[in-house]
């Protein structure tokens, strides 16, 4: 689906998101009318976060090719300056072998002056008769003489030959030298053709991924109209099927971002607590106070509170028992009596309502801050906020772990409910949390 097709079918849901209580007949119409618009809702929202996981898996795997190409062409620039420096000493070990060759061939044309007066010398014996020799000086200058140069002509001719074997080497070694500075002078061409390729490719992936994110931002402004809709769907059920005091999702939001500005708490994580207590509210108990709460703790304090609010203790809801435990957890916020009248001047100096009302929702939220700001949720951290949710159910007994899904629970209701608090304030580049 492209995205103008998709973008097209996103403004029709919202168009379309609550019509139904203009036809409905019924309160029960109403409801099931606004149900299936809402499940269709999270239907096209789930195959619209399938399609934008699949756009950030996508990216992800094209950023991962840039990153690994620029490791790629920072490699090949530092082998580049490798061969540029071995280059250099190559150069410089020819010009130094180029010296001592010429320093060779000096000392070579000494030496071969040196045996043509030799030879020259050699032939004067050669051509001069013993006897003429022998009357010229004495026959032992004559033996010396003729023993010096024997001995000059052997060294001349060892030298000839160790100054032809070093010229004969360092010219080789100078020509094995010229060839590996062609060589090196080959690669560092095609280290630069290289890079200049692997520049061009990079390129080219970044514009992949620039495209990848554009696609990704058209996915999440969808999403952020269908989360809109939905939001409104559900503050409209959430009227419909609400606890004696009936408030809307933007409401339970409003009280969430009161409470959190007295108590340091998140919002997200106030609602996290509410929906798994009571789903915002909406079951508060179908329990009685006679049969489920523990006697006397929790009824005597349960007569005062109804009494001070002017309610009927028999008809009012509370949780029903348990198998391992007693009921009687009152409102939104499912405070106990016991507990709620420990917290009862707290709550009243928070909300300003007095006396306090645990089943006003409103006030439940007030108290369900107070209590997770006493347990730590307002050092801000993910940990200390689950730990805080985790003392919420059990108390002291909030590190076993049978407990743990628990705060599993309300740190995965924050996520959402801190996306959808997002999306209301105009964000549009967080990506939705996983369903809960």
């Amino acid at each position: 689906m492209s995205a103008r097709n998709i973008g097209a079918t996103a403004l029709a849901a919202v168009l379309i998101a609550l019509p139904f209580f203009s036809y409905a007949d019924s309160l029960d119409d109403q409801r099931a009318a606004l149900q299936a618009q809402l499940d269709q809702i999270n239907q096209e929202i789930a195959q619209n976060q399938g399609d934008l996981a699949a756009k950030q898996k996508e990216r992800t795997s094209l950023e991962r090719d840039v990153a690994i190409l620029d490791s790629k062409i920072k490699d090949a620039q530092l082998q580049i300056k490798r061969r540029d420096l071995t280059i250099t000493q190559i150069k410089n070990d020819i010009v130094q072998k180029q010296q001592g060759i010429v320093s060779l061939d000096s000392k070579v044309a000494a030496g071969q002056a040196s045996v043509a007066q030799m030879l020259r010398r050699t032939r004067e014996i050669d051509d001069t008769s013993l006897v003429q020799l022998a009357l010229g000086e004495s026959m032992t200058d004559l033996f010396q003489d003729i023993d010096d140069f024997q001995q000059i002509q052997g060294a001349l001719d060892d030298a000839f030959t160790q100054m032809a074997a070093a010229r004969s080497d360092l010219a080789a070694r100078k020509s094995a030298l010229q060839d590996q500075q062609t060589e090196e002078s080959d690669l560092l061409q095609l280290q630069v053709l290289q890079q200049n390729q692997l520049k061009q490719t990079e390129k080219d992936k970044q514009n992949l991924v620039t495209q990848a994110k554009g696609q990704e931002a058209t996915y999440q402004k969808i999403i952020a109209q269908k989360q809109q809709t939905a939001a409104q769907i559900k503050a409209a059920l959430f009227s419909l099927n609400g606890a004696n005091h009936s408030s809307s999702f933007g409401d339970m939001v409003g009280y969430a971002q009161e409470a959190s500005a007295k108590t340091g708490v998140r919002p997200a994580v106030i609602l996290g607590i509410l929906r798994e207590e009571s789903d915002l509210g909406k079951n508060v108990g179908t329990g009685n106070w006679k049969v489920d709460m523990k006697a006397p703790r929790d009824t005597v304090p349960f007569q005062q509170i109804t009494a001070e609010l002017g309610l009927n203790p028999d008809t009012q809801p509370v949780s029903k028992r348990q198998s391992y435990g007693y009921g009687g957890a009152m409102g939104p916020a499912q405070f106990i009596p016991s507990t709620w009248m420990l917290y009862k001047d707290r709550i009243s100096q928070v909300s300003g309502q007095n006396p306090p009302n645990p089943w006003d929702p409103r006030t439940a939220t007030f108290a369900t801050a107070l209590l997770m700001a006493d347990n730590g949720a307002d050092g801000g951290t993910r940990t200390a906020e689950r730990t805080a949710a985790l003392k919420y159910l059990a108390g002291s007994n909030w590190a076993k772990a049978a407990y743990a899904f628990y705060g599993d629970n309300v740190m995965c209701y924050a996520d959402t409910y801190q996306y959808q608090i997002d999306v209301l304030n105009g964000a549009t580049s967080a990506s939705p949390p996983p369903e809960c």
